[in-house]
């Protein structure tokens, strides 16, 4: 009999072959068990069970299913077809990715596993392109053999496809991938006239004369083969799943990336909407060692990944449960910004991962690496297996999220935010290309900025794909410089539907494929916006000096600088040299805002050296768009997230300071009314501190 699946699967990354040793396997199951853990994530490498051609070793991984199903635990594969025999690559060394100036990918151990077989960069990189058949052929054939070997095993909950999805973007420029593009090329433009037209390359006698471009900048070309990589990415990845699911329909999908839709999204192909959309339960790998420990970053990637997920569970895959020494991450940083890790760290990433949605938990190690240059790092337990006071803290997150009185709150899940920030991934592909050179990071900062403005009002900001806009009535687009005409067509249909819409500077200043409209807005947003461009600025890196005021606040820019001249819009602001800033307008039955700067970039900026930034313009955009916090604490250290499974609230309260917090809380502006408290003091009115209130609200 299978496994029945936990409530929250909950464990943690345990076999990786050259860690932990055998001798141990048995005791850390009992242990593990016994703590509360139900699930175990083990990486089965290609390149350590096919040793030779046709010959596998599957005994480790077959003990590590009878083990877990010997305790009543579940089994997450991960599948690492990324980790490629070394006879594969000797056999096909044509088939290595390669740089624009034709190195090969190497072959190397990663520092996650000391196992051969690995690529360079993070963790999903591997040496060999699926763009070869025999590699591609080879792969599915493995994947297959592997599904078939544990379809139907008791201990088996599902199969975790493509390690953080994501490639490396100084690969691939092998043969067989440019063959691919090409082949990509021919079914978007027909014609090699018809892509003339576009690219401005008039002397195309045949297709095989298109190579990959070597540049970085901002061009069709480029733009094209950013999309390419991206659709060439998940296709093998629907190829690996579709494998699995041959031989095994019943088993689970299981996918987690690295939460880096709005960092990585161009370069690495880390879009999780896409990722997401592509499997049954969806993940993230977010470690505070890595990230930083800010209260905001504690949820903004269970933020991101639950706008990705789009209803769907998802995971905390891979949570912090230890130390990390020597990496270039932490250097430089205080002791406890995460560098060794407490129980109150783990405490606190745990309750703010589950406040932000997640509905499943696992810590990236069991116990440590015994090897490598992450030896000693994430494990809650110790080196030797044994219990930590990190470990004792995970076990009792662990058996609580699991008891049956926590059944209704963990079937809950967040209610929809006050706001959406809008996403728009060409505009983050074009940005790629047009701050290459500059070096310039102004889309990730607007991006973290918003979020992080709204965050500290203590207000629940979603992120909103630019394909789900009809969810929501009050959007926020921090750096929209590309918006393709269908986009700009359907935000000129939502608004003039009722929507609100605020915007900063040079909304859709980009057109398809990276064009300069004319006239500005352009797409039909001037209409949208009631006004006409006057002159704009692309100075970001002197964007520090731009400066305006707005209902008597004085605040500063970011990135780019754009004046306006109002044709049915009223002007609320200006530019202290007295262009128009900041207007507002009517379109349809709908309303718009519209900032001449990007003044989240500029928030970003400021509030990271320590200074308010540009809290009142967020704070303008609450009460222009005339909303207020669904959940008011009185006081801003503490950050609150409704839940909601029918008629059923609950209200998570964290605290993510090294203090105790006291609160005065209301929802929606009225008084709280516990029914029961799930974690927590009694008392509503303090939090302890890197702790959480997670009460039952009374209807």
């Amino acid at each position: 009999m299978p496994i029945p699946q936990p409530q929250i699967p909950y464990g943690a990354v345990y076999f990786r072959k050259s860690n932990p040793p055998r001798k141990d396997w048995a005791r850390d199951y009992g242990v593990a068990a016994s703590d509360g853990l139900n699930t175990f994530r083990h990486w089965f490498m290609w390149s350590a069970i096919e040793r030779a051609p046709g010959r596998f070793d599957w005994d480790d991984c077959d003990r590590q299913l009878d083990l877990a199903a010997e305790h009543g635990m579940t089994t997450v594969i991960a599948e690492f077809t990324m980790a490629a025999p070394d006879w594969l690559t000797r056999k096909h060394g044509h088939a290595r990715m390669r740089t624009a100036d034709g190195r090969a990918m190497a072959s190397q151990l990663s520092p996650s596993v000391a196992v051969g077989g690995f690529g360079e960069g993070l963790g999903g990189a591997g040496p060999m392109t699926l763009n070869a058949p025999e590699v591609h052929e080879a792969v599915m054939g493995f994947l297959t053999r592997l599904a078939e070997r544990y379809r139907g095993h008791p201990g088996l909950m599902g199969y975790d496809v493509n390690n953080e999805v994501n490639y490396q973007p100084d690969f691939d420029f092998s043969d067989p991938t440019a063959a691919a593009f090409r082949v990509w090329l021919r079914k978007k433009y027909g014609s090699l006239d018809a892509l003339a037209e576009v690219w401005h390359r008039y002397s195309y006698a045949e297709w095989d004369d298109i190579m990959p471009p070597r540049q970085v900048q901002p061009y069709a070309e480029c733009l094209d083969w950013l999309t390419f990589r991206e659709d060439n990415f998940y296709g093998h990845v629907d190829d690996k799943i579709a494998a699995i699911r041959a031989a095994d329909p019943q088993a689970k999908i299981i996918s987690h990336g690295i939460a880096g839709t709005i960092t990585a999204l161009a370069g690495h192909g880390c879009n999780d909407w896409r990722a997401a959309e592509q499997v049954e339960i969806y993940g993230y790998t977010w470690i505070a060692a890595r990230k930083g420990n800010q209260p905001w970053r504690n949820f903004y990637a269970g933020d991101l990944v639950r706008g990705a997920a789009r209803g769907k569970p998802f995971w905390h895959a891979e949570r912090q449960g230890g130390p990390l020494w020597m990496q270039p991450q932490v250097l430089g940083r205080a002791k406890d910004d995460a560098r060794v890790a407490t129980p109150e760290d783990i405490c606190l990433w745990s309750l703010a991962s589950f406040a932000a949605g997640a509905r499943g938990m696992m810590n990236l190690r069991y116990r440590p690496l015994l090897d490598g240059p992450l030896f000693g790092a994430f494990g809650a337990y110790g080196m030797d297996g044994e219990r930590t006071p990190r470990s004792e803290m995970q076990a009792q997150i662990g058996r609580w999220a699991n008891a049956p009185e926590q059944a209704g709150l963990m079937a809950a899940k967040p209610v929809r935010g006050e706001i959406g920030l809008l996403l728009i991934p060409e505009a983050q592909r074009f940005d790629r290309l047009l701050s290459a050179e500059g070096g310039f990071t102004t889309y990730q900062n607007a991006m973290w900025g918003a979020y992080r403005g709204f965050f500290d009002l203590g207000v629940q900001a979603d992120w909103v794909h630019c394909d789900d806009i009809d969810q929501y009535d009050v959007l926020y687009a921090p750096y929209p410089i590309l918006i393709p005409a269908n986009l700009a067509e359907r935000l000129a249909a939502w608004v003039a539907n009722g929507g609100k819409l605020i915007s900063e500077a040079c909304p859709g200043y980009f057109g398809d494929m990276g064009r300069v409209g004319v006239k500005q807005p352009h797409n039909g947003l001037a209409a949208v916006f009631g006004v006409e461009q006057d002159e704009v600025e692309f100075m970001p890196d002197i964007a520090d000096r731009i400066a305006l005021t707005l209902d008597g606040s004085a605040l500063r820019g970011g990135g780019f600088l754009q004046s306006y001249h109002p044709i049915n819009a009223t002007v609320l602001g200006s530019f202290d040299d007295g262009r128009v800033a900041v207007t507002t307008s009517t379109h349809g039955a709908g309303r718009t805002l519209l900032i001449g700067t990007h003044i989240s970039a500029g928030h970003f900026r400021d509030i990271e050296a320590g200074s308010e930034g540009a809290a009142a313009w967020f704070a303008a955009c609450m009460a222009w768009a005339e909303r207020a916090p669904i959940i008011e604490t009185g006081n801003a250290a503490v950050q609150g997230r409704l839940h909601a499974d029918g008629e059923k609230r609950y209200l998570w309260l964290v605290n993510p300071t090294d203090k105790t917090q006291f609160i005065s809380a209301r929802i929606n502006g009225k008084p709280l009314t516990a029914e029961v408290v799930y974690w927590g003091r009694e008392s509503l009115a303090e939090i302890p501190a890197q702790n959480a209130l997670i009460i039952g609200l009374c209807i």
